[in-house]
């Protein structure tokens, strides 16, 4: 079919042409004498995302998993004992990793469209009198039920508890979308990914550490190599890494860091916040239901959506797909058919957004889901200007 395909998944995410343009380049040596002039800005300006200035950044060739594999070995023990919550697939892989570390796995299962149980934790952590728990995982965005999840308030529970165990974040589908402070909410790990917030190809997985974590890493004992933070310390110090970088997605992350400060992360947050906005207002024009169970757990950047009894959700997928070239995200686990998903984060504006809508309308029409045609794309297009309208305002 002619024009472009539409790209609503949660990740890979549209890549901005400035980006595409900056990693069109002759391939470079690695080991030059004036790399490190590219690449010691650019780990300054990464800290900028974090939202750090005490953390240390880490660029490894991999994804999120890889991240989260670095986030283990490099800070924990065979046997150490590590408090979780599973309410998504992406939080139920996280744990699966530790267990195949030999971690002692504490995972509170929760009903999936909820995020982290703020009170279980309190009262795991509570009853830790020996401080035996020694890291708290946290999946800020849980990507396959579109939930976001409260880390400021898992740092209020350790703090007040005087608990000293490490706080890990999966920030990958939130990071450079979603309002992350890694200094002010006290996080020992953060990791993300190249192929959401930041608009590039998957291919690198970004890590920021703190102080504490790194200190950790003197004592843990599990193996590492290619993820070991002590190895790219000493190489990240004059500008060079342990083993052959991604060159070229270094500098679409250069193109990329570039994009999110000129806009400003405040205007970043707000835009996404806008957006998801809008494709809520159509699921609930449509008269469907988001898999998110209430409005403290609605994501900025994944919006998950229940199909009627009867109705296949992956129906829905390939026919968006077949029909009219949009790539919707699958249900994923104990909601594959039950949910497609609108990723609405990275290099996005009113109209892709409203492009999403209409494909997800004709395609919805197409399978036999009763909504009014265009109820859901006329309440998105009230939202857009309503708040567009309110956002200039405030501008001037």
């Amino acid at each position: 079919m002619p024009g472009f395909k539409g790209l609503a998944v949660p990740g890979p995410t549209n890549m901005p042409f400035r980006i595409r343009q900056a990693m069109d380049v002759a391939l470079e040596d690695h080991r030059a004498p004036d790399f490190p002039d590219f690449t010691l800005p650019l780990f300054a300006d990464l800290k900028k995302i974090f939202q750090t200035k005490s953390g240390q950044v880490f660029i490894f060739p991999g994804s999120g998993t890889g991240g989260w594999e670095s986030a283990i070995a490099n800070t924990l023990s065979p046997g150490d004992k590590v408090l979780a919550s599973i309410f998504g697939q992406f939080s139920l892989l996280w744990v699966d990793s530790c267990q195949r570390f030999g971690l002692d796995v504490d995972a509170i299962d929760v009903e999936w469209g909820k995020g982290v149980p703020l009170d279980q934790y309190r009262a795991r952590l509570e009853a830790d009198k020996t401080h035996a728990i020694k890291a708290v995982l946290v999946t800020h965005n849980e990507t396959a039920t579109g939930v976001t999840s409260d880390v400021a308030g898992v740092r209020r529970i350790l703090d007040e508890l005087k608990h000293p165990a490490m706080l890990f974040v999966d920030g990958v589908s939130s990071i450079a979308s979603i309002d992350f402070r890694m200094d002010e909410w006290g996080v020992d790990v953060a990791v993300t990914g190249s192929q959401k917030g930041f608009m590039l190809p998957t291919g690198l997985a970004i890590v920021c550490v703190s102080e504490k974590a790194l200190a950790a890493g003197k004592t843990a004992k599990l193996p590492r190599c290619f993820f070991d933070y002590q190895d790219m310390i000493k190489a990240n110090a004059q500008g060079y890494f342990p083993y052959t970088p991604a060159a070229t997605l270094l500098r679409g992350l250069r193109a990329s860091v570039d994009l999110l400060l000129e806009e400003g992360l405040p205007n970043v947050f707000a835009r996404h916040r806008r957006l998801a906005g809008a494709v809520r207002a159509a699921v609930d024009a449509w008269g469907l239901r988001n898999c998110a169970q209430g409005p403290e757990w609605f994501s900025e950047t994944v919006t998950a959506i229940v199909v009627p009894e009867g109705i296949d959700a992956n129906e829905v997928i390939k026919t968006a797909y077949r029909r009219y070239d949009l790539s919707l995200g699958t249900g994923l686990n104990k909601v594959a058919g039950k949910v497609f998903r609108i990723g609405h984060l990275g290099w996005l504006n009113d109209i892709m957004v409203m492009q999403a809508l209409g494909g997800v309308e004709l395609a919805m029409h197409d399978v036999g889901i009763k909504f009014e045609p265009g109820s859901g794309t006329g309440a998105a297009v009230r939202h857009l200007s309503q708040s567009g309208m309110a956002m200039r305002i405030a501008a001037e």
